[in-house]
């Protein structure tokens, strides 16, 4: 062989070794490429799924027997207003006090469409306050039933509510008094829940704050500054909208007696109420509170609820709880 020819094999040899090598880096970028594409792919597939629902789940959410949604008003729930009001002025009840029970336990029963007829009943009556200034109560009723029956039935019914209302009564309707903390009013806030804490369950009330303590150290922390603190108690104001010490109790009373299972509760704010009128922090301007802080009163109290629970229920009883027992024998099968 030549020289030439073996001098043209060695410039060739580094040619080879460049094209493969040009070659096999082209291979891998496009393998890299496919890669990045299918991960980006596999990303928006994901996403894709993740922000929709299946069919099935979506039935599943919003089966019969789970009650989705609010309890609309029975036909005749005008009748059974009325039937309490008349009850409550033959006992010397003014309208805030009835009108209290009566929200809280259509807020417990989760039915705005009641709310919203128990609103057109009560500003049709002779000596109710303004339509505003009757949605206005019902409204801050609606805010401190958070306390007992949980934020989702709260923001569902007060939602619904201020959509069934009238508009030039909703525009009217009070400013109600800023519950917002700040660094100047935080003490000021902490000390009125402690005192309403006090008030509602003296004697007991160290020895109850233990024992919530032992079940667990936060839990009174959050009762008495997220609740009675913040909520339950009334922040200073001139608004007209204070719900006060006294129709407080009666919406905790209502709310939880119809919830059912909590009777240690109803008892502890039966005597919350009649609490009120021994320490002197009952508004004098309850007009019947007095007397439904007595023995009589607190069966009313009670009766009341029981009447509105069966007729918003239809005879079918409270809907806080037990709307899986419904479908229990369909739940059981699939399961």
């Amino acid at each position: 062989m030549s020289d030439n020819a073996t001098g043209k094999k060695e410039e060739e040899r580094p040619r080879c070794r460049q094209a493969r090598g040009q070659q096999s880096q082209r291979q891998r970028q496009g393998q890299r490429q496919r890669q990045s594409s299918h991960r980006i792919h596999s990303h928006t597939h994901a996403s894709d799924t993740m922000s929709k629902l299946s069919e099935p789940l979506k039935q599943l959410i919003n089966a019969a027997h789970a009650l989705p949604g609010t309890l609309k008003a029975p036909p005749s729930i005008r009748s059974t207003f009325s039937r309490i009001a008349s009850s409550a002025h033959e006992r010397g009840v003014g309208i805030p006090a009835w009108l209290t029970l009566s929200t809280a336990t259509a807020m417990t029963m989760n039915s705005p469409q009641s709310m919203i007829e128990l609103f057109h009943f009560a500003s049709s009556l002779p000596s109710a306050p303004s339509p505003p200034d009757t949605a206005g109560l019902m409204r801050e009723v609606g805010l401190k039933c958070i306390s007992f029956n949980g934020i989702p039935r709260t923001i569902n019914v007060l939602g619904a509510f201020r959509e069934g209302l009238p508009k030039d009564v909703v525009d009217k309707i009070p400013a109600p008094p800023s519950r917002q903390l700040t660094p100047e009013n935080i003490a000021k806030s902490l000390a009125r829940g402690r005192k309403l804490w006090d008030s509602v369950y003296k004697p007991f009330e160290e020895k109850l704050l233990a024992r919530l303590a032992h079940s667990h150290p936060n839990l009174p922390v959050h009762i008495i500054n997220g609740h009675y603190s913040n909520l339950l108690s009334d922040p200073p104001n001139d608004s007209p909208l204070r719900v006060g010490r006294v129709l407080t109790s009666l919406a905790a009373i209502a709310c939880l007696r119809a919830q059912t299972g909590v009777g240690p509760q109803v008892t502890s704010h039966v005597f919350g109420l009649r609490k009120a009128y021994q320490d002197g922090t009952a508004e004098k301007e309850v007009e019947g509170g007095e007397w439904l802080a007595t023995d009589e009163g607190n069966q009313w109290i009670l009766n009341t609820v029981d009447e509105l629970i069966q007729a918003l229920g239809e005879g079918r009883g409270t809907t806080f709880a037990p709307g899986m027992s419904l479908g229990a024998e369909k739940l059981k099968a699939k399961l």
